[in-house]
């Protein structure tokens, strides 16, 4: 005996699920966005608890195997394990393509092992995954800072504040940069 299904059921099937998946991704980029709002209005009491909301935010992949390589990629760079590191993200950017802390974790990773190439492609597929991604700018013009492109450290330290403006470290390293900029020009 062969069951019909009907194709109506397979079509309201799927869009119920691609509905029910989208939900949460909708949801988490309206909190951020809310965030993001109150970090551009944040004092300096309340500009690093929203930061950390903010990144917070960015480490949920919605996959508790995900997060799960996230955090043992972290724990082995905070362990100095670079390497070790490296193959979590690798297995989470593998199962996870479009999670941009998968990337942002492997470039950290990368960069301690030396490898700057690969790191700021991983920077760059970070930042096209969530454009607002202040860490993996600070990543960048600091990179940037290593390769004597001040100027371009220069203007992502600027863009981060656009976004971050409460960011002591970004204020610092842009008036460090425009003292040497200006030393430069004399």
């Amino acid at each position: 005996m062969v069951m019909r299904t009907h194709p109506f059921k397979c079509i309201v099937a799927a869009l119920f699920l691609a509905v029910g998946f989208s939900l949460p991704v909708a949801a988490q980029e309206s909190r951020l966005d809310e965030l993001y709002q109150q970090l551009l209005e944040a004092d300096e009491q309340s500009h690093a608890r929203i930061e950390r909301e903010i990144i917070t935010q960015w480490e949920r992949s919605g996959s508790p195997a995900m997060d799960l390589l996230l955090r043992r990629g972290k724990e082995a760079l905070e362990d100095g394990q670079p390497d070790v590191a490296a193959e979590h993200f690798t297995a989470l950017v593998d199962h996870a393509p479009d999670f941009a802390e998968g990337y942002f974790g492997r470039a950290s990773a990368y960069y301690v092992l030396g490898m700057i190439g690969p790191a700021l492609e991983d920077i760059r597929q970070a930042l096209r995954l969530n454009p607002r991604h202040f860490e993996a700018m600070r990543g960048l013009a600091s990179i940037m800072q290593e390769l004597d492109r001040k100027e371009d450290a220069r203007e992502l330290y600027a863009l981060i504040l656009t976004i971050n403006p409460q960011s002591a470290e970004a204020q610092q390293a842009l008036d460090f940069l425009d003292v040497q900029l200006e030393g430069q020009a004399l």
